[in-house]
């Protein structure tokens, strides 16, 4: 059965979602995003912003588009220098 709090736990999903669509249904609107006009339920996990091009510099990872090296590949970088020691 569900209780009072579980409702409400519901309702406060059902609007945090609209809240979000609304929020990027704006955007489009302010782009002149018609697919998104006219279907705003797309817009409930992705973003207005979003043209889903990976060589798009919004939309891309960062690393490739800028030539970035990741703190990974850079902490990596900085011990191949070293020498161990026999001591």
């Amino acid at each position: 059965m569900s209780t009072g709090a579980d409702k409400l736990k519901h309702s406060k999903r059902l609007l945090k979602d609209d809240n979000a669509i609304h929020k990027q249904l704006q955007i489009a609107k302010s782009i002149g995003h018609e697919k998104y006009i006219k279907e705003p339920h797309r817009l409930v996990k992705h973003h207005a912003m979003n043209c889903g091009n990976p060589k798009c510099v919004m939309c891309a990872n960062p690393r490739k588009v800028f030539g970035e090296k990741t703190i990974q590949e850079q902490r990596f970088d900085q011990t191949s220098g070293w020498q161990e020691s026999d001591d």
